[in-house]
């Protein structure tokens, strides 16, 4: 009896590791959109520094500059970092610039909310030292100004 169990229970693994690869299969097929769209402008830097923080730190999910790295080619991950693009061109877009929302930037950059931990992981160069950070943040005022605080009544 020990036996027959063993095997259906062999059945039902093999089974479930091939629905499984046919399911990995299949949703590679599922289209995403990792275009770029055109430049409509580019941002009036204080300085190539400031540039340079944020096209290593801040390109590649703010701007139509993306790019597409090996991963974002493998479903389901490509679904994770499409969805992270669009939301970060959304909220800005160096390539599509409102100064209006770029005013907000620094104090995102100062308080480490940007950029994102899951970013920095598999993109290690966009990690800013607090030196660099201070230096970006400052470029960021510089060149866009910062946002300031409604006074709540």
């Amino acid at each position: 009896m020990n036996v027959d169990k063993t095997i259906k229970t062999k059945k039902i693994v093999r089974i479930f590791v091939y629905s499984l690869v046919f399911i990995f299969v299949v949703i590679q097929f599922i289209p995403v959109d990792r275009t770029n769209p055109p430049v409509k402008s580019e941002p009036k830097w204080d300085a190539q520094k400031t540039k340079e923080y944020a096209v290593r730190a801040c390109y590649d999910c703010h701007s139509n500059k993306t790019k597409w790295p090996f991963y974002s080619y493998i479903a389901p991950l490509s679904w994770i970092v499409i969805s992270h693009v669009q939301e970060g061109r959304e909220e800005l877009n160096f390539s599509e610039l409102d100064t209006e929302d770029a005013k907000e930037a620094a104090d995102v950059v100062e308080h480490g909310i940007m950029p994102i931990q899951s970013y920095v992981i598999f993109h290690p160069d966009a990690k800013l030292t607090d030196n660099e950070r201070k230096e970006f943040v400052k470029g960021l005022v510089n060149s866009f100004g910062r946002e300031t605080k409604k006074d709540e009544d």
